[in-house]
């Protein structure tokens, strides 16, 4: 990173930062003590019967340092289980008083402090940050009125259209139960059995075998509220919605092969990443959109708004953007903070409702569940992180770990005794009113048939596609299957996907050695331009250049180039063969903070070749050509400095486009950071 800019920047202290201040401890420059506050003299011995003696039962701070380190660790989550977090605010563009008396969407202007956690939806704790899958996005609003948690992930749709297989669904996902293999990916028998003989999970699978698989970072990534919610106003008028997060950075991804080098190399790369650049001041920027559907339009459209397995194009629907939210802080300790948050799309404010959508139906019961059992019990509420910014007042009572010490002797309603306190409040008083939806019908068990077509927009995921992300969903399909061992699991599956394209499946049949498939594509021709990430924003702002760099290089341009990158807001590492200090030939210095060793040409998403002297020129070289031809082949922007024209050389036979040369260029910089923006050159041979 720019070391320049590695100052922490302030950020503007909220009522919640206010509330965990009080709970924020610092042990430096403190005497150690004991859980009871008893100050320790020796931290380093048991306490023995002699040197060489047994250890005394009476050491009790001892057995309380070990027990406690004995019962550190909760139980992971049961999905979502990696994943990291970072506080910030969200912002108000407009009033959505029309539409919601939601408190944070009143007033335009109006800042809500928010925790943000982001996470992979497979895999242990453990498993890398760059696994490909689904990434979860949930939002924790703090506001007077209460909590407001908004629950997203990265695709806009869900694998299943009912809760009743939520734990199917993520059975098959996980490593298969005889040996726990394979960690945190979706290639293996299990779960594409499942896939086939569940074809409500077509759509979310060509979003899964897409780029949006493999985010280049939290900041690029957009975020789906996947489920169908209300909005209600103070008319009790409702109207359907969905919630997007747009990334200002726009939407990009890594490539499959970089990202399970990354893996390797990084396993924190996405936490990294977001943490450096909070550091650093670059605070990702996400803008909130809603999708809204009248009441009265609920079945105007050609699939069912309910249904979790469908996205609403936003060519029919647009999505219209109402606020911005700024993640600002980092966290101040991992465990407290991202381990223990508590989300539940069940914690909503007056002005939010529930619609029918049934994983949602599920998803009330299931994420209060997880809690109690992940967290020790039913007072998660009280643990810092999720605490309201407003009084809590009812009559809960008892559970472990219980830190409220309710006074009084009245414990339930209705009372006299208390004068019927804490009382509940009328709507006008900001009581909550579940929305006064007429239902009828008979019990059963069954699937809507307004939810059985399965692979209409899965064929409209595929017409949005640009030819390069079409390869990718290819490739990512033949990967997957080729290996899935069953031939009859490999058969199914491509006859499932043939309802999609025909090619496609045609494609993936020949790479898996099984049957041309059976099955013939819907007869889908629309497509929605909103779906392809080639339509995305490109800027080089956070973008890091990797610049490879030794002794007596060209000082003036070097220090030139260096500037304008910083001025676009580039980050910038400078690599060499060791570390220390580079010098070029008019006395301008460059500290290097990372070496070919201790770095990777995938960690970066451009290279700027300076070249230059070193103590072992053929190992300089062998590394620099190392790191280029990664560069090259993953389709990255490159800049080859006056100094370093013996790496890369264009003629007339070979296509570096993405390759930015600075001899005999006056405009090298300017070319380089548009190229850094550019982040792939596609048409590269």
């Amino acid at each position: 990173m720019d070391e320049a800019t590695n100052d922490r920047k302030k950020v503007s202290v909220n009522r919640k930062d206010e509330q965990l201040e009080q709970f924020r401890v610092n042990n430096v420059g403190k005497k150690l003590t004991t859980n009871e506050s008893v100050k320790i003299s020796n931290d380093e011995q048991t306490l023995k019967a002699g040197v060489r003696g047994p250890t005394l039962m009476e050491d009790f701070y001892f057995f309380e340092k070990q027990m406690h380190f004995d019962h550190e660790r909760i139980p992971e989550r049961v999905v979502q289980a990696r994943g990291f977090g970072a506080h910030g605010e969200f912002e108000l563009y407009k009033s959505m008083k029309q539409y919601t008396k939601a408190c944070f969407l009143q007033k335009p202007g109006e800042k809500t402090p928010v925790f943000v956690r982001f996470s992979n939806m497979q895999g242990n704790k453990g498993s890398s940050d760059t696994t490909l899958g689904p990434r979860g996005f949930s939002t924790k609003f703090y506001k007077t009125e209460g909590n407001y948690d908004l629950l997203a992930l990265s695709f806009p749709v869900f694998i299943l259209n009912d809760a009743f297989k939520l734990a199917d669904a993520i059975h098959a996902l996980n490593p298969e139960p005889h040996n726990d293999i394979p960690q945190a990916s979706p290639a293996h028998d299990n779960f594409w059995d499942f896939v086939a003989n569940n074809q409500a999970s077509a759509h979310f699978i060509m979003w899964a075998m897409s780029d949006r698989t493999a985010p280049r970072s939290w900041r690029m990534m957009q975020g789906f509220s996947i489920n169908t919610f209300r909005f209600v106003n103070d008319d009790e008028k409702a109207t359907f919605v969905r919630f997007h997060w747009k990334p200002v950075l726009g939407v990009h991804s890594l490539l499959v092969d970089e990202a399970q080098i990354i893996g390797g190399v990084d396993p924190d790369f996405h936490r990294r990443d977001l943490w450096e650049s909070i550091e650093l001041g670059a605070y990702p920027v996400f803008e909130l959109g809603v999708q809204m559907i009248d009441e009265d339009d609920e079945f105007k459209y050609g699939f069912d708004i309910l249904d979790p397995t469908k996205l609403w194009p936003e060519e029919m629907v647009p999505v219209e953007i109402i606020g911005k939210m700024t993640l600002n802080k980092n966290v101040d300790n991992f465990f407290a903070e991202v381990e223990q948050v508590a989300f539940n799309p069940a914690n909503v404010i007056p002005g939010i409702d529930f619609s029918n959508d049934p994983v949602l139906q599920g998803r009330l019961f299931a994420y209060r569940d997880t809690q109690m059992h992940r967290l020790g019990g039913p007072n998660f509420n009280e643990i810092p992180i999720n605490r309201p910014i407003c009084p809590v007042h009812n009559n809960q009572q008892g559970g472990y770990m219980q830190q409220k010490i309710n006074v009084g002797k009245i414990n339930y309603h209705k009372n006299s005794l208390a004068h019927n306190t804490p009382a509940t409040s009328s709507p006008a008083e900001g009581g909550y009113v579940h929305y006064k939806e007429k239902v009828e019908g008979h019990k059963i068990k069954a699937e809507s048939k307004s939810f059985k077509d399965y692979f209409s927009q899965a064929r409209l995921v595929w017409n949005s596609m640009s030819s390069v992300e079409k390869q990718h969903i290819t490739q990512a399909f033949c990967f997957q299957l080729g290996n899935v061992k069953s031939q009859s699991v490999r058969q199914q599956v491509v006859d499932m996907f043939a309802n999609v394209d025909e090619g496609l499946a045609t494609t993936i049949a020949e790479y898996v050695g099984v049957n041309r498939p059976s099955g013939v594509q819907v007869p889908v021709t629309a497509s929605s331009p909103a779906l392809s990430i080639m339509n995305t924003p490109k800027y080089p702002y956070s973008l890091k250049v990797g610049v490879l760099i030794g002794n007596h290089f060209n000082g003036k341009e070097v220090k030139t180039v260096i500037g304008l990158l910083r001025k676009y807001g580039v980050f910038i590492d400078f690599v060499g063969e060791k570390f220390g200090t580079v010098t070029g030939t008019d006395g301008t210095r460059f500290k290097v903070n990372k070496t070919f060793l201790t770095t990777n040409p995938n960690l970066f998403d451009s290279l700027y070749i300076v070249g230059g002297s070193s103590g072992n020129e053929t190992r300089f070289s062998q590394h620099i050509m190392r790191f280029v031809s990664e560069a090259y082949k993953h389709y990255k922007p490159i800049g080859v400095a006056t100094t370093a024209h013996t790496y890369m050389k264009a003629t007339e036979k070979n296509n570096l486009l993405g390759v930015v040369f600075a001899a005999n260029n006056p405009y090298f910089g300017e070319e380089f950071v548009a190229a850094i923006a550019q982040q792939r050159f596609w048409n590269r041979k």
